[in-house]
């Protein structure tokens, strides 16, 4: 059974890609054996891993792979049963597309709010053109570091009613739990009792992708 291939891609920075993709990837080594592959120059994947120590190394490892993406995946998809990429924040490179025409689905994380939202517009319309080689190729907008204390706000629902791809009913909200991770090389699930309510909001996230 080859893997599922999944793309976390936005071309704005600072929407949490990274975040997203380790915890992501976490979550789902335990269903199965799972890969990080970091495609972003930036390496941020990576350094992130390389922060975790040996009586708690990371539960997947991160691969960097800077050119013939597409080929890679393909060849790794026979060795895992879940690939998680974590994409540039730029569509200028090609990288991304190229993770997306080898992706069964792509998870777009944004800032709650309409500016960030109509910021991604470059990136539907390169959904849009990838399709055209992968059109089995799903997109998820996932609405990311919402406070906790308040709604998504009318502008953003509506924002994302008017969008053409569709937003996933989970959300992450913004906890200190999230960044504290990084700092420790680990994922919310080696937190312990402080990042219990974030697993449960990567896990609300993985059994809703893994059912789409």
């Amino acid at each position: 059974m080859l893997a599922q291939v999944f793309s976390v891609a936005n071309q704005k920075g600072g929407t949490g890609k990274t975040t997203l993709s380790m915890n992501l990837a976490a979550g789902l080594s335990r269903r199965g054996r799972t890969l990080i592959i970091d495609a972003d120059p930036q390496g941020s994947a990576g350094q992130w891993a390389g922060l975790s120590s040996d009586e708690r190394p990371f539960p997947t490892s991160v691969i960097s792979i800077a050119s013939n993406l597409a080929r890679e995946v393909s060849r790794m998809r026979q060795d895992y049963q879940y690939l998680v990429i974590d994409c540039p924040p730029t569509l200028e490179t090609g990288v991304a597309q190229g993770a997306m025409t080898v992706s069964d689905k792509i998870l777009i994380p944004i800032l709650p709010s309409p500016v960030d939202l109509w910021a991604s517009v470059r990136l539907a319309n390169a959904i849009e053109q990838v399709k055209m080689y992968n059109p089995k190729l799903l997109p998820y907008i996932l609405v990311n570091q919402l406070e906790p204390r308040n709604a998504i706000s009318r502008g953003m629902s509506q924002a994302l009613a008017e969008f053409d791809i569709p937003s996933l009913q989970s959300c992450l909200r913004r906890r200190a739990v999230y960044r504290n991770s990084a700092l420790e090389g680990a994922s919310v699930y080696c937190m312990g009792k402080r990042g219990e309510s974030a697993v449960q909001e990567i896990e609300s996230l993985i059994e809703e992708i893994l059912a789409s």
